[in-house]
């Protein structure tokens, strides 16, 4: 069970002052990668840097409100809720209620398809985090554990569990730690392009 902790992050201000970037996973490797997971706090309103050939998906999680210009249509987003868009496109920022921090997915097109979703917990219903995702914690109070069933199907003993910390990440597995607890989770899916 791999748990990323938050407070393990390494930040990476901007080259345009605007804020700074906690890369939580990337893939095959941090400098060539095909996918990426990251956290960003932004501090002032401002261009986004293009990225072609990437699709990209961001949340808000910590803050009210970013709008934003996407090819010279304005997207008014608010917290929680995921937002697909091309790195492609030219895309700038404004933050009409203050600062925030955003999660964010990129993809390499062609090589991988992200998804994001953000999932309520429950302390009676466990939410599996599977091989290919990553599992964020936004809000509230949780526990993640290993999985509670072998192969077979059959109990396995109470397993031991981790407190997890507002945005700790869990790494799925073929194994599917379990998260419980409440609050919000953002559940971050990378699947091969075939």
């Amino acid at each position: 069970m791999e748990i990323i902790r938050y407070a393990s992050l390494k930040s990476t201000p901007w080259a345009n002052g605007g804020g700074v970037t906690r890369q939580i996973a990337a893939g095959p490797d941090t400098k060539n990668w095909d996918w990426r997971v990251s956290l960003a706090e932004v501090a002032k309103a401002g261009p986004f840097s293009p990225m072609p050939g990437v699709d990209r998906i961001i949340t808000i999680v910590d803050g009210e409100l970013i709008a934003l210009t996407v090819d010279g249509a304005e997207q008014a987003l608010e917290k929680f809720r995921p937002f697909r868009f091309s790195g492609d496109s030219e895309t700038s920022a404004a933050l009409p209620t203050g600062t925030l921090k955003d999660l964010n997915l990129m993809t390499r097109r062609g090589a991988f398809k992200g998804y994001a979703a953000i999932i309520e917990l429950s302390k009676k219903r466990p939410h599996p985090v599977f091989a290919d995702q990553f599992a964020v914690l936004l809000q509230g109070s949780a526990t993640v554990s290993p999985a509670t069933t072998d192969d077979a199907g059959a109990s396995s003993p109470a397993p031991v569990a981790e407190a997890l910390g507002k945005f700790d990440t869990v790494v799925g597995s073929d194994a599917a730690p379990e998260i419980s607890g409440r609050g919000f989770l953002a559940v971050l899916s990378i699947d091969p392009v075939l």
